[in-house]
């Protein structure tokens, strides 16, 4: 690892020196992939000199418990000791997830797409859960937030909702969110305190970039507009604001009522589409190339069960990692660097075995 790590430290210099060059400057698609480089590799180095400043105190405390003689400090110097040698497997785990090189996607923008599955009323209060943490990750990344569609349950949930997340390694951190989410929980309306079982899924669609031209001809749309509703049917606005598009070649159909403009309705609704028909491209693209599905590792597959949260254990399992965490509280506050981390680690390594 040590080697790996200097080398990865030693491109993060040359990386300073071309960031500081002016035919960098004047090329913006090459200044934006080398910033984002030098954000990831600095990152590898906070952790790595932590790493290496753990080990440092943990031999300059062995020495001190050599020549101590004092029994109060002799007790507080192995507290000292054994905290900082508890420390040494998170700090190493941290700079091995790290190692994962940078790639030109992972601060593509996203959009999320949550829908209640099995369990009715429950799945759809499960979406409005899931929503709320992924809204606090981004908060706790820097991550700028976009509401693009909501579909409101008459219980406080949502039967969709789709919403776009921007900024530093949001593809490379969300990507593999992708899949069907099962909660088990006592719901609120459950008079006999039994706890239920009930899923919903999530897709994660990278937006189109600069280089992805995604050409959509005005005369393959079908642009209806309707009056915006909540939940119950009752209604948001008094005009026709909210844009249903559907792209005639593909039968793809977004929505939007989010804003009080059609206009902006509609650029959102533009977009959502863009967004579907690169990932159906991508899809089949990458479909074509894969001869074995072993090879379609991590490729997001929605139908299958990525993750189970069961509150009654305070516990989140991701069944493709095998990864079990007795803190679900806290992962549903948006504190997701747990599972998001070990996952990009994990999929790097079976890429690089495959």
């Amino acid at each position: 690892m040590n080697e790996k790590v200097q080398r990865l430290l030693s491109r993060l210099q040359e990386v300073e020196a071309l960031l500081g060059l002016s035919e960098t400057l004047s090329d913006q698609k090459k200044y934006r992939e080398l910033t984002q480089e030098h954000a990831q590799l600095s990152e590898l180095k906070e952790a790595w000199d932590r790493l290496i400043s753990a080990q440092k105190q943990i031999e300059e405390t062995k020495a001190l418990l050599g020549s101590e003689q004092d029994s109060e400090m002799v007790s507080f110097l192995k507290q000292e000791l054994a905290d900082l040698e508890k420390s040494v497997p998170d700090l190493t785990q941290e700079v091995q997830n790290l190692l994962v090189p940078p790639d030109p996607k992972d601060s593509a923008g996203i959009i999320l797409e949550l829908r209640a599955g099995t369990g009715g009323d429950e799945a759809a209060l499960f979406v409005a859960d899931c929503v709320r943490m992924y809204q606090y990750y981004a908060n706790q990344k820097g991550w700028k937030v976009e509401i693009l569609s909501t579909s409101p349950s008459e219980l406080g949930g949502y039967k969709e909702y789709i919403m776009s997340l921007t900024g530093h390694n949001v593809f490379r951190l969300m990507q593999y969110e992708a899949g069907t989410h099962r909660v088990q929980r006592v719901p609120a309306t459950e008079t006999q305190g039994r706890v239920h079982t009930s899923a919903i899924t999530i897709a994660v669609l990278m937006e189109p970039g600069e280089d992805e031209e995604i050409k959509i001809d005005e005369k393959d749309l079908q642009i209806d507009t309707y009056r915006a509703s909540g939940a119950g049917g009752q209604h948001v606005n008094r005009t026709d604001s909210a844009v249903r598009i559907t792209h005639i070649p593909t039968g793809t159909v977004v929505a939007c009522q989010e804003e009080r403009s059609q206009h902006k309705n509609k650029d959102k609704a533009m977009r959502l589409l863009a967004t579907r028909i690169a990932d159906t491209m991508r899809r089949k693209a990458h479909e074509e190339r894969s001869a074995q599905r072993a090879s379609q590792v991590g490729s997001g597959d929605r139908s299958e069960r990525i993750r189970t949260y069961n509150f009654p254990q305070n516990r989140v399992t991701d069944h493709r990692i095998e990864l079990t965490l007795y803190k679900l509280e806290q992962v549903m506050e948006g504190n997701l660097d747990g599972l998001t981390i070990p996952l990009v680690n994990h999929f790097y390594q079976e890429q690089l075995r495959s």
